[in-house]
């Protein structure tokens, strides 16, 4: 089991393209810990802005009575993809993985199959 932080610095240093990763607390919007970003790309507001996302993707899913989990939500930028991955152990709950990815770097599916990689290990 990975704790969060160096979890975060493999994410950053495996997957091709990684411009910042977050762990995120979407009942409060607040980053637990964050690696990247910088003036192009401020992780903490980042969190705060794409835990509306989550909380959205989830009102959603429950007026349509989608008795689902999200596995992912990606947002396609012109120059970037941003992941979401909700976490789903037991001490996960209410957390969420953000990945922005440089599109002309990543291999999207190769960052996808990490990233559930390392949220399998991740102790939280």
């Amino acid at each position: 089991m990975a704790a969060v932080e160096t979890a975060l610095k493999d994410i950053m240093g495996s997957i091709e393209g990684t411009i910042g990763v977050a762990l995120v607390d979407y009942n409060s919007g607040m980053a637990l810990g964050t690696v990247g970003g910088g003036s192009d790309l401020d992780l903490n507001v980042a969190a705060a802005g794409n835990t509306d996302v989550v909380r959205a993707k989830l009102r959603a899913m429950e007026l349509l009575n989608l008795n689902e989990a999200i596995e992912d939500i990606l947002i396609s930028l012109s120059t970037q993809y941003h992941l979401i991955r909700p976490l789903t152990s037991r001490t996960g709950k209410g957390l969420f993985l953000y990945l922005a990815l440089d599109r002309n770097r990543a291999n999207l599916a190769m960052a996808r199959h990490q990233l559930k990689k390392v949220e399998a290990e991740l102790e939280v």
